[in-house]
């Protein structure tokens, strides 16, 4: 089999991790010795073993009375380069060194301050033979969520929302109206297990009375995210629920009640998107779904805040309502859910 195949195989089993890894990356590796898989991991869990060491239990836990000779023997491919720091948990590098593996194949270097070729500098320098770039741009866009915090400083930003055949977002009346079915909202929710957090504003809030959790599938709630300038949600609202860590951007106070978290800002109407992505980053949120309103949505793609776009269109027509936002995006994705259209977008200016 070729690297490329082995490294395909990594990102399965980083997949694995996702929702459940972060700020940390999705990392899955796979051990190869005489032409066969000995061993496999992945990082399962932020806070408990990286992908290496899990690969490596495995050799021994499947090998028991040649592991050691065996890894003598082996080539690891991992989608990251190994860590060369003490974090969580020891380095991964040093491991692969004490256990005197014959190579390492990396599809992605780290650019975190704390590794960015220090791993690779390890292995060589302990003379096993490295071998990195070895399908990047797959790597790269597979962990683009910690890419993005990392070079840029603030989470990856997913846009999300549903229009109408002829462009219409919400009801102008102030009511609640659905737009696409069952299938796309079960969806939703599974986007919600697999990112950190889920933004909306006041009116969305007022107006649909949304929970933010992902009921309709096995996982983690986001962390719920609502603009609420003034504090004029009513207290009866499900965001006030306990169902999620939910914090209020507002401009009256700062406070912690129970798992409601109040972050005062300053001015919000001057440069509200940036404000929030440089809190987000500060409260180490890798990720986040913005789920409206429209003139939420709108001032995202205005600031060119956003990296992804996920937009359902309905197969029915409106008389009237809000107009949906404009995206101005390269398409990646469309696919057919039963009578509702999904589109993708990357924004192809950042």
């Amino acid at each position: 089999m070729s690297d490329e195949f082995y490294i395909k195989r990594c990102l399965e089993l980083a997949e694995l991790g996702m929702g459940k890894v972060s700020p940390n990356p999705m990392v899955g590796c796979v051990i190869v010795a005489n032409g066969k898989i000995i061993g496999e991991g992945y990082h399962q869990e932020y806070g408990q073993a990286h992908a290496e060491p899990n690969a490596i239990k495995s050799v021994f836990d499947q090998h028991p009375e040649n592991a050691a000779q065996l890894l003598k023997q082996a080539t690891i491919y991992v989608n990251l380069e190994p860590c060369a720091h003490f974090g969580k948990t020891p380095p991964c590098a040093d491991l692969l060194v004490k256990h005197q593996v014959k190579q390492v194949v990396i599809g992605n270097t780290d650019p975190f301050s704390a590794v960015d070729g220090k791993g690779i500098e390890k292995l060589k320098t302990a003379g096993i033979a490295v071998k990195t770039g070895v399908l990047e741009g797959e790597c790269s866009f597979f962990n683009r969520r910690f890419f993005t915090r990392l070079k840029q400083q603030r989470p990856y930003v997913i846009l999300k929302w549903a229009e109408t055949a002829n462009g219409y977002f919400a009801a102008s009346n102030g009511h609640q109206k659905w737009i696409s079915g069952l299938l796309a909202k079960r969806l939703a929710h599974k986007w919600r297990t697999e990112e950190d957090a889920t933004l909306i504003g006041k009116y969305t809030a007022i107006v649909d009375n949304p929970q933010l959790t992902a009921r309709e599938w096995p996982g983690k709630n986001p962390v719920r995210l609502v603009i609420d300038k003034s504090l004029d949600i009513p207290a009866s609202n499900h965001i006030f629920n306990k169902e999620a860590k939910t914090i209020i951007f507002n401009e009256i106070k700062t406070d912690v009640v129970d798992n409601i978290h109040y972050i005062q800002m300053e001015d919000m109407q001057y440069y509200l998107p940036q404000k929030i992505m440089f809190q987000l980053y500060l409260m180490d949120i890798q990720s986040v779904i913005i789920e409206g309103g429209a003139k939420i949505l709108k001032q995202f793609l205005d600031a060119g805040l956003w990296d992804e776009a996920r937009i359902f269109s309905a197969a029915n027509s409106w008389t009237e309502g809000i107009a949906s936002p404009v995206i101005n995006g390269m398409l990646q994705e469309q696919v057919q859910l039963n009578s509702d259209k999904l589109s993708i977008y990357i924004n192809k200016f950042k």
